[in-house]
């Protein structure tokens, strides 16, 4: 399984825990919770749907109505399909949440893991949050060094990009600094709105993936249907 699947089965996973959804809800919700899926189709979403239902993870129902599937059998349509977590696939998810390894402290992981910080344990939370922000302090010691070894050599368009990059990774490391701030003083963020400040500029490959507030979501005709 590449990295990018498994970021999107944990996503999905993630979202099905909190309500059974079709799949163009689903897509709806990952593209408008998750910057990161911004640009994955159908065709991304499905095969992930069917290697969860095959693991056991989620099970595949009747989305519509008994009228609504009898309406769709005569127009010559399949009703559509609504993926509910199974038992196993909650205990999956949940030790999904529990893993504080390295991958949790990559830019995509990053963000996923962080969308689902509301269902993880403050100890949890805690390790992922500091991992991350080992992980950008070394990667801004290495453009630090970079930059000061090629600074003579660039002209002021490529400096002034490299600078950008370099504010950007220094601007998340400061939002974490006040997220483990806040979480070693036991505080929540709920209704705090500072998801949205995960957002990191994608010059350096430093995303955090989340979508400010008021961003536009990508639009797209629903495909009912797909199962």
């Amino acid at each position: 399984m590449s990295r990018r699947s498994g970021i999107l089965e944990f996503a999905v996973l993630g979202l099905l825990r909190e309500s059974p959804m079709h799949g163009y809800e689903l897509r709806k919700r990952l593209n408008t919770s998750l910057g990161v899926f911004r640009a994955f189709s159908y065709g991304t979403l499905y095969p992930c749907l069917k290697t969860l239902v095959a693991n056991g993870w989620l099970i595949e129902e009747p989305g519509n109505a008994p009228e609504d599937a009898l309406a769709a059998t005569l127009a010559g349509r399949r009703a559509k399909i609504v993926y509910r977590l199974t038992a196993e696939g909650k205990e999956h998810f949940e030790d999904l949440l529990s893993q504080t390894g390295p991958d949790a402290y990559e830019d995509e992981h990053f963000a996923a893991r962080f969308a689902f910080f509301g269902q993880t344990s403050r100890d949890v939370r805690m390790r992922v949050l500091e991992g991350r922000r080992s992980r950008l302090e070394e990667r801004l010691e290495k453009m630090r060094a970079s930059l000061a070894r090629t600074r003579e050599r660039l002209d002021d368009y490529t400096l002034e990009l490299q600078r950008h990059g370099m504010e950007s990774v220094e601007r998340e490391v400061r939002w974490l600094n006040e997220l483990i701030e806040s979480e070693r003083a036991g505080r929540d963020l709920k209704g705090s709105g500072s998801g949205g400040s995960a957002q990191q500029d994608t010059t350096n490959g430093s995303t955090g993936g989340l979508p400010r507030p008021g961003d536009t979501p990508a639009t797209d005709t629903p495909d009912d249907t797909a199962t």
